[in-house]
């Protein structure tokens, strides 16, 4: 196992090296010179190209591109342009929010989406499993930017129960945006548990349970649930991802002081450095959680093993 944690970490590396080559592409495609926003339009052409050779925005791109990963292999990551503290300053102030709010949604996703998802399948083709999957579609088909509207209307406007936005109320503060990040997540990951539970309710080894007059919720919960949670903690993991991806969104919304309201300020003052960071800090925590996802399946499965092909 060691062997291949150690082979994954390095091709780790060349994926993060590509992540920082395509977002520093995009960038440089994205209409827009930092040095006007910067400075304004009334900045004379002297000032702006003045500017612009500060930043090092002159050089050519893989002579950027360069510096860039230079910076990166030293632990900088440069220092935003548009108010000159280290990125990696900006990136520090603004993560432990999200990471809480990520953690949050996740704690709701887990908490309602496998247990819908196993009584679904539990009660194959009743009401229960109906309603649930009715239920996910929606989750599934709203966009999180709608579900945060709609909560807000309903339960901080109609109802003025959860604070509208911002951090300042304490745990009621991550109600609304935990559950507009959650919903889509718990939609797929119940649908997952569902889909799962059906193939390993079906098995030899769950009959057998049965018929050694095991009650069912012992062979529900300890027998079949461990052995189909595999496939589950991957879409766990996938939504992790897409959870921090999709609080680019919430947090502009609910006006959270995270990482993606940080990302989102830096494209609209095309703070090309702060983006990249953004993205590449990202970028690893995705890697991470999924190598930790895929050492984890040896716990759920003792028939699965690494050896020292990755």
């Amino acid at each position: 196992m060691a062997r291949y944690a150690a082979k994954r970490l390095a091709w780790s590396v060349f994926v993060l090296l590509g992540v920082t080559f395509v977002i520093q592409t995009t960038m440089s495609l994205v209409p827009g010179d930092p040095a006007v926003i910067l400075l304004g339009e009334s900045a004379t052409a002297e000032q702006r190209a003045a500017l612009r050779a500060e930043l090092g925005l002159d050089r050519p791109f893989l002579a950027r591109y360069a510096a860039y990963i230079g910076d990166v292999s030293q632990g900088s990551l440069g220092r935003s342009y548009r108010n000159r503290r280290p990125v990696i300053d900006e990136i520090r102030d603004a993560l432990p929010p999200t990471l809480r709010l990520s953690l949050a949604a996740i704690v709701i996703t887990v908490a309602v989406g496998i247990p819908a998802g196993v009584a679904s399948a539990v009660r194959s083709g009743g009401i229960a499993d109906r309603l649930i999957s009715l239920l996910s579609l929606l989750g599934l088909s709203m966009p999180v930017f709608l579900i945060g509207l709609l909560l807000i209307y309903g339960f901080a406007y109609h109802w003025p129960i959860f604070p509208i936005g911002g951090m300042d109320d304490g745990l009621l503060s991550y109600v609304l945006p935990a559950t507009t990040l959650a919903l889509t997540s718990i939609a797929v990951v119940s649908r997952m548990t569902r889909a799962s539970m059906l193939d390993i309710l079906g098995q030899d080894f769950v009959r057998t349970a049965r018929a050694k007059g095991l009650a069912e919720a012992i062979v529900v919960n300890k027998h079949a649930l461990k052995a189909a949670l595999v496939p589950v903690v991957t879409a766990v993991a996938l939504q992790v991802g897409l959870l921090i991806g999709g609080a680019v969104l919430t947090e502009t919304v609910f006006a959270w002081p995270g990482i993606g309201r940080l990302m989102v300020t830096a494209i609209k003052t095309r703070d090309l450095l702060v983006v990249q960071g953004c993205v590449l800090v990202l970028a690893a925590g995705f890697v991470l959680v999924n190598l930790l996802t895929d050492l984890s399946y040896t716990l759920l499965d003792p028939r699965i093993r690494y050896g020292g092909r990755a």
